[in-house]
C-alpha cells in the first residue's frame, strides 16, 4: 500500500494542488467561471467598491485606483484566459491582476466586508437572471406566433382527440390557442422564478455580514437588484432560488414537449394535417420521397435534454446541509446555464416551425366527419329539444354509434328515417339530424366561455394577442433596467 502511495504521489503530487485535482475539478471549475462568470463578477467589483467609498470605508483616491484596476483588468479577452495552479480559481487570479496594476494593499481593501460567499451568490444571480430574461423573451415570441396561425384557423375545423382517439369536432385556431394559453402559464412561472432570482445576496459576506459599516441596500441597487435577501443565513444558505428556476425549465420544456409530440403527429403522412415548411425538413440519404421534419424531432430531444439540465439541479440540492456548500456552486451552475441553452434552441426552432407551417384544412375537415365524433351533439339535441332524460339519450346515442359502426357506415351516411327507426322513441327532425352529423354546426353550437365557436376563439384572440405585446413591453423594460445597472457601473469608475 506504501508503494502504490509512493508511486501515485510521485506522479500526482505532494502538495496541494495534485495533478488530479487540477486536471478534474480546478480547470474544469476556472473554465467554467472564465466563460459564464467573467462580466458578473466585475460588476459586483465596482459595485461593492463604490458602496464602500460612499460609506467612507475607503477613500475617494482608493477607490478610484480599485476602479481603474478592475476596468483595465476587465477589458482581458477573457476567453483566452487558461488556469494556472499559481491562482485558486477565477476569484484569486482576478484579484492578482488588479494587485499588479495598482498594488497588493489596494487591490486587498475591495475585498472590505466582501466573501467569496456573498460574492458567488450575487454572480449565479445576476447571470440566472439575464438567462430568464432572454428565455422570457424568446417565449413572447412563440406566444405571438401561436396566436397570429390562431387567427388564420378560426374555421378550420379539425377533430379534437382524448385519450389518442378522436373524440369531438374543434378548430385548429381552438387548439393552438390551447397551446398559447399553457405557454402563457409558464411565462408566469418563468417571471416567480425571476423575482425570486432577482434578489440581491451582497453585504452578507460569509454569512453573518460585516462589522463595517456598509449599505447592503445601496449595492443591490447598483447591480439593479430589486431588494435585499434581508436574513444573511438565508442569503448564503438558501438554494431556493435555484430549485425554482430549475423547476420553470422543467416545467416550461415537458409542456412544450407535449404539443411538440402532437405536432408530430399531425406531420406524419398517415395523419397529413400538418406541413413543415421546407427550411425545416431533411430529405433521407436513400429515400427520395421523404419529408423528415426533423426540426420538430430536435426540438422534442432538446426539450427533454432541458429538463434533464433541471432535474439534476434539483437531485444536486436534494439533501444537501443549508448553507455555504459547493453542491450549488461551481459543478451546479453549468446544468442551469445549458438547460437554458437548450430551452431556448427549442423555443427558437418551434418559433420558426409554427411562424412557416401550413394546415391542411380540407383533409381536417373531412377527418373531423369520421369516427362518429359528433355523436355527442344526438345526446344534447335529444336531451335539450326532444325532452329525452339525458342518461336515456347519452345510451341511445352510444348504441346508435355502435349500429353505424357495424354496418362499416359514418353517421353522414345514414339518413333520419333510418336513425328514428333505430331510436324508436322520437322523430327527429331531418334539419336536426343534418346539424348533428355537421362537424361546423357541433363546433358553433359551443359557443359558451372558452369554446371552439368562431366568435368565442376570435374574442380571446384578440385578448391573447395583448397579452403577449404586453408582456413583449415588460421584457424590455426589465431588460433595460438592467442593461441600465449595467452600464451605469461601466460609467461610474
Amino acid at each position: 500500500m506504501s508503494e502504490m502511495k509512493e508511486t501515485f504521489e510521485k506522479d500526482d503530487g505532494f502538495h496541494f494542488p495534485g495533478k488530479t485535482y487540477v486536471n478534474e475539478l480546478l480547470k474544469p471549475v476556472f473554465d467554467d467561471q472564465r466563460d459564464y462568470l467573467f462580466d458578473a463578477m466585475f460588476m459586483i467589483h465596482r459595485a461593492h467598491t463604490t458602496m464602500l467609498k460612499e460609506q467612507g470605508i475607503i477613500s475617494e483616491q482608493d477607490a478610484e485606483q480599485i476602479l481603474r484596476g478592475v476596468e483595465e483588468v476587465s477589458k482581458i479577452e477573457h476567453q483566452s484566459l487558461c488556469y494556472t495552479p499559481e491562482f485558486e480559481d477565477l476569484f484569486f487570479y482576478v484579484e492578482a491582476k488588479i494587485a499588479d496594476l495598482i498594488g497588493e494593499e489596494n487591490a486587498g481593501k475591495m475585498h472590505i466586508a466582501k466573501s467569496r460567499n456573498d460574492m458567488g451568490e450575487a454572480m449565479y444571480r445576476l447571470v440566472i437572471r439575464d438567462h430568464l430574461l432572454d428565455l422570457i423573451s424568446n417565449v413572447q415570441k412563440l406566444g405571438d406566433s401561436l396566436v397570429k396561425q390562431a387567427a388564420d384557423h378560426v374555421n378550420t375545423i379539425m377533430p379534437a382527440h382524448t385519450h389518442t382517439q378522436p373524440a369531438q369536432p374543434t378548430t385548429f385556431g381552438h387548439y393552438l390557442l390551447a397551446i398559447s394559453d399553457n405557454l402563457s402559464r409558464d411565462v408566469k412561472r418563468l417571471w416567480n422564478a425571476y423575482h425570486t432570482v432577482n434578489q440581491s445576496p451582497m453585504g452578507a459576506a460569509a454569512i453573518t455580514t460585516s462589522g463595517f459599516n456598509i449599505n447592503r441596500e445601496r449595492v443591490a441597487g447598483l447591480l439593479g437588484f430589486e431588494t435585499v435577501m434581508e436574513n444573511s443565513y438565508d442569503a448564503i444558505g438558501a438554494g431556493d432560488y435555484l430549485l425554482e428556476t430549475a423547476f420553470t425549465i422543467v416545467s416550461t420544456m415537458t409542456n412544450m414537449g407535449r404539443w411538440i409530440q402532437e405536432f408530430l403527429r399531425m406531420a406524419s403522412n398517415e395523419v397529413g394535417l400538418l406541413k413543415v415548411s421546407d427550411a425545416y425538413v431533411q430529405v433521407s440519404s436513400i429515400m427520395p420521397q421523404k419529408r423528415n421534419p426533423v426540426s420538430i424531432e430536435h426540438s422534442r430531444a432538446l426539450a427533454s435534454s432541458a429538463v434533464g439540465e433541471g432535474l439534476t439541479v434539483i437531485q444536486m440540492l436534494h439533501n444537501t446541509p443549508y448553507g455555504d456548500i459547493v453542491d450549488t456552486e461551481d459543478d451546479l451552475q453549468p446544468h442551469l446555464y445549458n438547460g437554458f441553452s437548450k430551452a431556448n434552441r427549442v423555443v427558437k426552432l418551434m418559433n420558426a416551425v409554427v411562424s412557416t407551417m401550413s394546415f391542411n384544412k380540407e383533409r381536417a375537415r373531412k377527418q373531423a366527419g369520421k369516427n362518429m365524433i359528433t355523436i355527442t351533439e344526438l345526446a344534447d339535441v335529444l336531451a335539450r329539444d326532444y325532452e329525452v332524460p339525458f342518461r336515456k339519450a347519452h345510451k341511445l346515442s352510444s348504441q346508435l354509434s355502435e349500429k353505424v359502426d357495424s354496418l362499416g357506415k359514418e353517421l353522414y351516411d345514414v339518413n333520419v328515417e333510418e336513425v328514428n327507426a333505430w331510436l324508436q322513441v322520437v322523430d327527429l327532425a331531418q334539419e336536426d339530424w343534418e346539424a348533428i352529423v355537421d362537424p361546423v354546426q357541433f363546433v358553433e353550437r359551443r359557443k359558451i366561455t372558452g369554446g371552439p365557436n368562431s366568435k368565442v376563439v376570435e374574442a380571446m384572440i384578440e385578448q391573447r394577442r395583448e397579452d403577449w405585446t404586453n408582456l413583449s413591453e415588460e421584457v424590455k423594460k426589465y431588460q433595460e433596467k438592467v442593461s441600465r445597472s449595467k452600464n451605469s457601473l461601466v460609467n461610474s469608475k
